[in-house]
């Protein structure tokens, strides 16, 4: 089963390669479709499929970590879910099992700072058809469709204190991510060193003061999230009557 194996020989991803391209378009094609269908996708009956999803993302994560265990790549130093976008996934997981807002409003900033970026310029070895592909994919495409569900079809919206809550959020997340970064010799989230490659981490300053520039980066970008999707001037909310564990 070579695309259940560790080896890349025949499945080594390039950037911007045909495999790449179709994912980015199944990106947006996903999107627009959850923006033009979002009437329809208020229906309450959708609540299973919201159930499908977070069930199918626990499970692919469970296989990925069979999956490094079995091809002898697990390891503390950088197998546990401390990567943004890893933090991103146990969030979606969250949102679609409670619809709780809070939880959605810390989200859509991660996912779509995060998430997007892993997309478009992804830290992958193993293309089409290979298991770590359609993991790394399918992953973040959720962790982007999900908060654009239920902005559009749910009416969720950020506030500026979302913005507030996603701050307070990373800086009790990020000490944690430190000293754990310290037990395990790990980089998670970056918070030990640089990337080895060049990255913009590069222009963000010199170790430790990329931190702060890479948490005002962030901050700013999701001022920008806000403007785009909060809830305009004279708009009432349009969060359905049918989420009563919001």
């Amino acid at each position: 089963m070579e695309w259940f194996g560790r080896s890349n020989k025949n499945f080594d991803f390039e950037m911007f390669s045909v495999s790449h391209f179709v994912i980015m378009a199944i990106l947006f094609l996903g999107a627009i479709g959850i923006f033009l269908y979002r009437d329809k996708l208020k229906d309450e009956k959708w609540r299973r499929a919201e159930i499908g999803i977070a069930i199918s993302l626990i499970l692919i994560e469970v296989t990925y970590h069979i999956w490094m265990a079995v091809n002898g790549s697990w390891d503390v130093s950088h197998a546990f879910p401390l990567e943004l976008c890893s933090i991103s996934l146990i969030i979606t997981v969250l949102l679609l099992l409670t619809r709780k807002k809070i939880i959605y409003e810390i989200l859509l900033f991660t996912a779509l700072l995060g998430a997007t970026q892993a997309i478009f310029t992804p830290l992958l070895n193993y293309d089409f058809p290979h298991f770590r592909f359609f993991h790394f994919f399918y992953t973040h495409l959720m962790e982007i469709w999900v908060p654009l569900y239920f902005t559009w079809a749910k009416g969720y919206r950020p506030t500026i204190w979302s913005v507030v809550k996603l701050f307070v959020f990373l800086n009790i997340l990020m000490p944690i991510i430190m000293v754990i970064n310290k037990l395990v010799g790990g980089n998670y989230m970056f918070l030990s060193h640089k990337p080895n490659g060049a990255s913009l981490l590069d222009v963000l300053g010199p170790y430790p003061f990329y931190i702060l520039s890479m948490e005002g980066l962030l901050i700013t970008l999701s001022l920008i999230v806000w403007l785009i999707f909060r809830e305009k001037s004279g708009q009432k909310s349009k969060v359905t009557k049918e989420l009563p564990m919001q």
